[in-house]
C-alpha cells in the first residue's frame, strides 16, 4: 500500500507530519493492505490565516484493486484530528464496500 501525502500552501509539509499521517493510515487501514493499492491524503487549511474552529480539512482517497476510488473528508480543529477522523471514516467505508463485494 502506497501512502501519498499532499498539502496546500497553508499547511507546512514536514517530514514529521508525513510520518504521523502515514502511521495513522497504516494503523487504521492495516488490516486492508491486501485490497488497497494506494491511499492519497490531502491536507488543507480552509481559513488559512483567519483561524476558526473546524477549519483543518483532510480528504483521503483509497484505490482498491479493480474498483473505483473511495474518498472521504473530515474537518476538525487540528490536522491530527482531521487525519484521524478521515481515516476512521475511510475504514468504515472500505469495510462496508469490501463486505458487500464478499457477499456477492
Amino acid at each position: 500500500m502506497i501512502i501519498q501525502i499532499n498539502t496546500d500552501n497553508h499547511i507546512k509539509a514536514s517530514e514529521e507530519l508525513a510520518e504521523q499521517a502515514k502511521a495513522t493510515v497504516e494503523s487504521t487501514l492495516g488490516h486492508l493492505t491486501e485490497h488497497i493499492t494506494r491511499v492519497e491524503v490531502h491536507l488543507s487549511d480552509e481559513n488559512s490565516d483567519k483561524g476558526g474552529s473546524d477549519d483543518k480539512r483532510c480528504m483521503m482517497e483509497a484505490r482498491l484493486e479493480g474498483q473505483q476510488p473511495i474518498a472521504v473528508t473530515d474537518e476538525a480543529e487540528t490536522i491530527d484530528q482531521a487525519i484521524g477522523g478521515a481515516a476512521d471514516k475511510l475504514k468504515r467505508m472500505l469495510d462496508h464496500t469490501l463486505g458487500r463485494l464478499e457477499d456477492r
